[in-house]
């Protein structure tokens, strides 16, 4: 008996997410005749920006002899943190209708948009740089531990900041217009089309204490054997995550119900 009563909520739970990540695939994916590939759209087209812009200025990129592959180690982590806090932070105002109902919480909102963009976002990084890997015959030595590390990282920050983003963006309507205009300089910052190791002293250490140029390196480490991301710090990428999360979760445990009660 007591087992069944333990499974039962249990498969309740898995019933709720996946119900939830079909729902979304449906109302993102399926509207647009385009779907899936529009996803492969803004990656794809940011690499052969950015590649026809520095081939222009330089003979090869700062790590490696690929300036697609080099830019893509850069725009896939940073796409994968972007889109983890977009949706995460979107969670309840996006599932609101269905969580009036007692089986469904913001918890399965939160877990099946994070599941959901976890698995979109693996399929784009794998096509785009598998794609890359044919397209110019590349002969690579690829640790495949450090680069999931480094997307692990990714998305861990993307759904702590996203966490506290769901309670501010529900509670704080404007807030998400704040976050927008602050987050706009983090492309620039975080290393995506530049190294950090070769800046002066005093820039490198500021720059660093943003978690995601982390990922960012970690992942290069991964696929350049050439490079070793002697400044990446796992340790303090999870740590933030873990910190950020915490509090997220805290705050909506307090506040989901004022949240929901008040059609915020």
């Amino acid at each position: 008996m007591s087992a069944d009563l333990t499974a039962k909520p249990r498969f309740v739970f898995l019933r709720s997410v996946f119900a939830l990540m079909i729902r979304e695939m449906a109302t993102t994916y399926g509207r647009s005749p385009g779907g899936y590939i529009w996803a492969f759209a803004e990656p794809v087209g940011g690499i052969a920006m950015m590649t026809l812009v520095f081939a222009m200025v330089a003979q090869s990129p700062p790590v490696g002899n690929n300036f697609p592959l080099y830019f893509a180690t850069g725009i896939l982590p940073f796409m994968m943190y972007q889109s983890s806090v977009s949706k995460i932070g979107a969670a309840i105002r996006y599932s609101k209708p269905l969580l009036a109902y007692p089986s469904v919480t913001y918890i399965d909102a939160i877990v099946a948009r994070l599941l959901l963009t976890i698995l979109t976002e693996i399929m784009i990084a794998l096509i785009v740089i598998g794609g890359i890997i044919m397209l110019f015959g590349l002969r690579l030595n690829i640790d495949y531990l450090t680069c999931a590390r480094a997307v692990a990282m990714a998305f861990a920050l993307g759904l702590g900041i996203g966490v506290v983003n769901c309670y501010l963006m529900s509670m704080i309507p404007i807030w998400q217009t704040v976050w927008a205009v602050l987050n706009r300089p983090l492309f620039i910052i975080s290393g995506v089309f530049f190294l950090l190791d070769p800046l002066p002293e005093h820039v490198r250490n500021v720059l660093l204490w943003n978690p995601l140029a982390h990922s960012i390196m970690e992942l290069r480490a991964g696929i350049f054997d050439t490079y070793d991301a002697p400044y990446a710090s796992p340790a303090y990428v999870f740590l933030v995550s873990l910190g950020a999360g915490a509090i997220g979760m805290l705050l909506l445990h307090r506040y989901h119900r004022i949240i929901l009660d008040e059609g915020i």
